[in-house]
């Protein structure tokens, strides 16, 4: 449903964004000698707007007056990007396109055409990527804001191009065999089959499926903490990191999304897990002289209770053969040590018999494959 939204966008703002140039070329009079200022820029704003827009409802699909509260100012981002790459792309395109230029760069119209498309998707790759950082609290991670950017930026640029030869090669194909009363549908027709590529490409480039996350739901509540990290009821017991945590000196690292300066897991709080790689579930500090130690560590659990190994587009839970039955999935314990794919919205239960955590005898999380904004 998500590529198909993003597909019907794009070509609807490709209509609105070539209909608008038409208007102000046809019915305004405007830049009739020089139709890719206006067309162009239309193409490029409507496209950029369009794109995210159909990001921020998708993302907060039951929150339509929120959206429009908070999505103002990317959405005039975006068509101020539009606005100056198209103007950009206009001009260029319309330079090349002047018979004086031709006579020193002899460039065919088709290639110039090519290059007008690609810049358009690189403009709505662009936009896309540079308002993420004001539509997510996720883009405050510096890597994740540029990873976004660049795959957005790279993915429609190609895309653009793709488009452009494909169309250009379907033009030259059919070159005479069309009557001439269709050939001024090729703008539009063309423009539309780039925004459904467009749509297409970004659906896909900027799925929230890419990265996964732990929520930490009963078991976790809130516990008043002494100043060295200790819970104030077991303070007595001198035992120095003996609350739920997640440690961050080991590889893979882990924090909690869009709080980088704790490591006490909370009711509430979601850990951000790598794309790939594997977390270790269990009771032993990862400041151990073996090396080995837990990148989750609850107190009371057995030192190793299992591992979860990311890999792009899928989670696999490995139980330990010697612990698997104090592991609950779903409501239901484990009956074998089998590996199990993990799916969006599985609830994973640990259960300590001993209740050395201030009583604590069950501590739950909910596994996420679809990072949604904390903010949704």
């Amino acid at each position: 449903m998500r590529v198909y939204l993003y597909i019907l966008s794009g070509i609807a703002s490709a209509s609105i964004g070539w209909s608008a140039g038409q208007f102000i070329i046809s019915d305004l009079k405007w830049l009739e000698r020089w139709p890719e200022m206006a067309l162009f820029p239309c193409v490029a704003i409507s496209l950029a707007i369009g794109m995210v827009a159909t990001d921020i409802f998708l993302n907060n699909p039951t929150r339509p007056k929120r959206n429009l509260r908070s999505g103002w100012f990317p959405l005039t981002i975006a068509g101020g990007l539009g606005l100056l790459i198209g103007l950009g792309t206009g001009g260029i395109t319309q330079v090349l396109l002047l018979p004086d230029v031709r006579d020193v760069i002899p460039i065919q119209d088709r290639f110039v055409r090519i290059i007008g498309w690609v810049l358009i998707g690189g403009a709505v790759g662009i936009a896309e990527g540079l308002t993420w950082r004001w539509r997510t609290v996720e883009a405050g991670d510096p890597k994740r804001f540029r990873e976004r950017l660049q795959t957005s930026a790279i993915a429609s640029s190609l895309i653009a191009l793709v488009a452009a030869l494909a169309f250009e090669l379907l033009r030259q194909q059919l070159d005479g065999e069309l009557p001439e009363a269709f050939r001024e549908w090729e703008d539009p027709v063309g423009f539309s089959f780039l925004g459904a590529l467009l749509g297409f490409a970004l659906s896909i480039a900027t799925s929230p499926s890419y990265m996964a996350a732990l929520r930490a739901g009963a078991g976790f509540e809130y516990t008043d903490m002494g100043s060295d990290g200790n819970s104030q009821q077991n303070q007595s017991n001198d035992r120095s990191n003996d609350y739920p945590r997640i440690e961050k000196n080991l590889k893979p690292r882990l924090k909690f999304v869009n709080d980088d300066y704790t490591d006490i897991i909370e009711e509430g709080r979601s850990i951000q897990l790598p794309g790939n790689g594997k977390i270790k579930i269990g009771s032993v500090s990862g400041n151990q002289p073996n090396g080995f130690g837990s990148n989750i560590c609850i107190p009371g659990l057995p030192p190793h209770v299992a591992d979860i190994e990311l890999y792009p587009g899928k989670t696999l839970l490995f139980p330990n053969p010697k612990a698997y039955g104090i592991i609950e999935l779903k409501g239901d314990r484990l009956t074998s040590a089998r590996k199990i794919e993990l799916k969006h919205n599985d609830m994973i239960a640990f259960h300590v018999d001993q209740g050395g955590y201030n009583g604590k005898k069950l501590f739950r999380f909910v596994y996420y494959n679809r990072f949604l904004d904390p903010q949704a």
